[in-house]
């Protein structure tokens, strides 16, 4: 039986980017967000544009003012109100002065800002007291400070968030070349399941499977193909699967991984030319994790329990990862751990690395992990709501008493 960790290796492993040439498209701006880049972005402005103020004051030459202070102000005269937007007409000399606001364009001849708080505008009059200088230069944000036109602005990997759209709209980056959206099939098996929609009778299980993996991959950026509920017969699961395995970049499969008179997955997958990379993994919930290729597809199925809790223990910790990568992600692949306490006490039988359910918060500079209540069986999905983070417990540990470090997993991306 594999360990996480050489779980985690062997997806990696078998896992590639999409191709930077053949799975991309073009994207707006407007629908750019949480896409992931597929090329280098360069823009062709400087940023910022042009000299600017960084504050209200006036606009002066440094060598005109630099000698002044509060008992010897310096008297100029106001030659123009530079507001943001406006392009300055006048050319700065000694003995003048601009007024100009937070980002108004600094003009010819000022090489500095004075704040206002440091001057006295006298009344009626087109003079200003200026009693304290500035540095040379000071408050003046210069062209090209932050960005040089031509130079990498953003680079392939990249996914975008609310600051890359800032970015890439304030340098005119209206088009973007962006990885496509991964396609992932989902598939639930077993006789006893029905949708959400049907009358539930004795001895029947709701589906929520194929509904909660389908909002994880949403989540993840990937489109997910619903391929509803497949009965537990060995033809009609080989025909949708090898169907699926052609339109797919992944397959998901939920139940039929186990050791049941039904559980059908691995040996249809081996009649269909895949190689079995994982069977079972040291996990507490999700042990029955089936990985497989094929040698005449880029398709990677992922057979993985039926039970709701250990489905997305799951995928939150192998599925993940794969997506990621398959995403075009140049990092970040795998699940952000960080250290805390709990306070409640953990306890697992010690043979497998166990993950347990709960809220992470931070309390007074600490990261707490609140257990969620109730049983914590694989079949239990109820608690798992607002779940945010799983305490893990690694192989050979018992007990973790409350109060002592551990690592948490973050379900918050």
């Amino acid at each position: 039986m594999l360990t996480v960790k050489q779980a985690e290796s062997i997806i990696l492993e078998i896992v590639k980017p999409l191709d930077k040439e053949k799975d991309t498209e073009i994207v707006t701006l407007e629908t750019a967000l949480n896409r992931i880049l597929a090329t280098e972005v360069t823009s062709q402005l400087d940023f910022p544009y042009w000299d600017n103020s960084a504050m209200d004051g006036y606009a002066v030459k440094f060598t005109d003012i630099e000698k002044c202070d509060i008992n010897n102000p310096k008297i100029l005269e106001i030659i123009e109100e530079i507001p943001a937007g406006y392009q300055p007409k006048k050319t700065i000399k000694l003995g003048q002065t601009s007024r100009i606001f937070t980002g108004g364009m600094l003009p010819n001849g000022g090489d500095t800002i004075v704040i206002q708080e440091n001057t006295e505008k006298q009344k009626d009059s087109n003079k200003v007291k200026i009693f304290s200088p500035s540095k040379p230069q000071e408050f003046v944000r210069k062209k090209g400070e932050y960005y040089q036109a031509g130079k990498p602005l953003l680079n392939s990997g990249v996914k975008i968030h609310p600051a890359e759209i800032a970015v890439l709209a304030t340098s005119q980056c209206n088009k973007l070349k962006v990885y496509r959206r991964p396609k992932i099939a989902i598939l639930s098996t077993g006789n006893e399941l029905i949708n959400p929609n049907q009358t539930l009778k004795p001895g029947q299980i709701i589906d929520s499977n194929q509904y909660a993996i389908a909002a994880f991959i949403s989540q993840l950026g990937g489109i997910p193909i619903q391929l509803g509920i497949i009965p537990d017969d060995k033809e009609a699961l080989k025909k949708v699967i090898s169907q699926a395995i052609l339109q797919a970049d992944f397959v998901v499969s939920t139940g039929g991984v186990s050791v049941g008179d039904y559980d059908y997955i691995q040996e249809i997958l081996t009649s269909l030319g895949g190689k079995i990379e994982i069977q079972h993994v040291a996990v507490k919930p999700g042990k029955p994790l089936t990985v497989a290729t094929f040698a005449n597809t880029n398709c990677i199925y992922f057979g993985i329990p039926g039970n709701p809790v250990s489905a997305l223990v799951s995928c939150w910790r192998f599925l993940s990862i794969a997506i990621k990568k398959l995403s075009g992600l140049s990092s970040n692949w795998l699940p952000v751990f960080v250290k805390g306490i709990s306070r409640d006490e953990l306890k697992t039988n010690g043979k497998r690395e166990t993950y347990l359910w709960g809220k992470l918060s931070i309390e007074e500079g600490k990261n707490i992990f609140h257990l969620a209540g109730g049983s914590h069986s694989s079949g239990n999905l109820i608690n798992l709501a607002q779940t945010n983070a799983l305490a893990v417990i690694p192989i050979g540990k018992n007990v973790i008493p409350a109060g002592e470090e551990f690592l948490i997993m973050s379900l918050d991306n």
